[in-house]
């Protein structure tokens, strides 16, 4: 009887300044078997040579650090190694840091507050390609996306040529629904929800689903609020 070979853990690195709660999650995802913390930086420079090192699956950069921002280590990160999903992590409920980060194609946006059970979650979800925000920011991220011409978040295309399947799934993903929420909407497997995502950000020319989501909502596409 053949074995089945268990894939190797998620590959993990954490960029935060303050010490004790870095070496904190990093303790927590430790724990998990399917996570592994390769590496910690105190800033975001240090964050930038270590995933140039490292080549992490996952780098998890706190927004606010000295030296480089997480911001501006994001938009490194992604120049150098567009492969690597970055997730970003604050204290902070900041509408321009979290419209930047998006507009920068991170895939991730957590609050420091967060459980160690949804922190878990959110990282598998990354790897999913999803694209977890932390549910205190939603309402404020589509709040600030809904302001008219004030801000470009993402380039809006002319002419998308959605199916009508997709438009169904890219509403529900502005709703705020993951892929298997949005499967049992539908009813329709969840890798087939993967699927008419990854084929609607194509021709949107995007990169994730919040960029995605910002669409929807700035073209007036969403479903009616409840």
């Amino acid at each position: 009887m053949t074995t089945a070979t268990q894939a190797p853990p998620v590959r993990i690195l954490l960029a935060d300044d303050l010490l004790l709660f870095r070496r904190a999650i990093a303790e927590l995802i430790d724990d998990q078997e399917d996570l592994s913390v390769i590496g910690q930086a105190d800033n975001g420079v240090e964050a930038v040579e270590m995933a140039q090192a490292l080549r992490p699956d996952i780098v998890v950069l706190d927004v606010e650090m000295p030296v480089m921002d997480g911001i501006a280590a994001a938009r490194r990160i992604r120049e150098l190694l567009p492969e690597t999903r970055i997730v970003m992590l604050t204290v902070w409920q900041d509408d321009d840091h979290l419209l930047e980060a998006i507009q920068l194609g991170v895939h991730g946006y957590l609050l420091k507050d967060l459980r160690p059970d949804e922190l878990y979650a959110m990282l598998r979800s990354v790897m999913r390609d999803e694209t977890p925000v932390s549910p205190a920011l939603v309402g404020r991220l589509l709040t600030a996306l809904r302001e008219s011409g004030r801000r470009t978040v993402v380039p809006e295309p002319e002419q998308a040529q959605l199916s009508r399947r997709e438009l169904e799934v890219l509403r529900l993903v502005a709703d705020g629904l993951s892929n298997k929420e949005i499967g049992a909407n539908l009813c329709i497997t969840e890798g087939t929800v993967k699927n008419h995502v990854h084929n609607a950000l194509a021709k949107l020319g995007m990169e994730n689903r919040i960029q995605a989501a910002a669409y929807i909502v700035r073209q007036g596409l969403g479903l009616p609020r409840r």
